[in-house]
């Protein structure tokens, strides 16, 4: 174990397809210094590496000069994840094949560093800081682009045993020809339906066939909702029974306290959340149904995780199942 001081921090990096934010996050979990910078993803998958490494680097400069004492690096990404080798796999968004990530932010900072996937990452915030604390067994579930979750149990995440554990929106709850196709290749998945960019899109292919033009978001939808637009409450209806049906599969494989369902599309607030109960309850038959709850951190959340893997590194109080 590390003797560690008030003055040490974690530099914290939380890699988005279109952002990059990151943190100096002190013992207690406090976030004292963010910054934010351009993915570049266009650029090329060498090209983002180098832009990690160049924020890890300013992050923990910044420390150095603001008198604190940076101890460890947590790196988030958005990718199938080996986190005991430090390797990003694979990642669709940002291009990586492969990418020893850990080692070269390691090298780069002379520090001790981990190396997580973003929505796991999310979900250990959530556990240890946000609204899962005080929970032993708490399901998190990011709702935004895609649809991802994390389990939680004492406050420690569980990658798998290939790096890809917790990827709920790929559980296929609709079949026949009609399923819709989803980015990993199969149709009638959860995310096809329930993402934030899968709601915009339902809603703005079923507006240009009733009246000719849509351009709105997810949270446009929902404000329509709340507006009582007959279109949006369909489109939102269909997301949410979907939704709902991945879940019940996460209910019974995980039996958890506690859903915490954060990412873009939980910005709905009750909106979300008050006819998702009702359709959980509709469909339960012998599960306990959880309680159901926003997300506490909101986007600091993965950065906070990313501390928090850097942290575990150098103590020994890390929580354990």
């Amino acid at each position: 174990m590390t003797q560690t001081t008030s003055k040490d921090v974690a530099v914290a990096v939380d890699v988005g397809g279109t952002g990059i934010k990151c943190a100096l996050v002190d013992m207690a979990g406090r976030v004292v210094l963010t910054r934010r910078f351009a993915t570049g993803r266009e650029r090329g998958p060498d090209a983002v590496v180098e832009t990690i490494l160049d924020a890890a680097a300013e992050l923990a400069d910044a420390a150095n000069a603001d008198g604190r004492r940076p101890v460890a690096a947590g790196v988030v990404v958005p990718a199938t994840v080996d986190e005991a080798a430090g390797i990003a796999r694979w990642s669709a968004n940002l291009g990586f094949r492969n990418v020893p990530l850990r080692d070269l932010v390691s090298r780069r900072l002379g520090l001790p560093a981990a190396l997580g996937h973003d929505v796991r990452a999310g979900a250990l915030a959530e556990a240890r800081l946000g609204a899962g604390l005080g929970t032993r067994r708490m399901l998190f579930v990011a709702i935004g682009t895609g649809i991802a979750s994390g389990f939680a149990l004492n406050g420690h995440i569980d990658p798998g045993a290939h790096g890809a554990a917790g990827e709920i929106g790929h559980i296929r709850v609709r079949s026949g020809p009609d399923a819709l196709p989803c980015g990993c290749g199969a149709r009638g998945c959860v995310e096809a339906y329930a993402s934030a960019a899968s709601v915009a899109r339902a809603y703005r292919e079923a507006a240009v066939s009733a009246n000719g033009h849509a351009d709105v978001s997810a949270a446009d939808v929902a404000a329509r909702v709340a507006a009582g637009e007959p279109l949006a409450r369909q489109v939102w209806h269909t997301a949410v029974d979907v939704l709902a049906d991945g879940l019940l599969t996460g209910i019974a494989l995980y039996d958890p306290e506690v859903i915490v369902l954060g990412g873009g599309l939980a910005e709905a607030g009750d909106a979300l959340l008050d006819p998702l109960r009702i359709a959980l309850q509709e469909r339960r038959t012998f599960h306990e149904l959880p309680t159901l709850t926003r997300a506490g951190l909101g986007d600091e959340a993965g950065c906070l995780g990313a501390a928090l893997l850097a942290l575990d590194l150098i103590t020994t109080d890390g929580a354990q199942p």
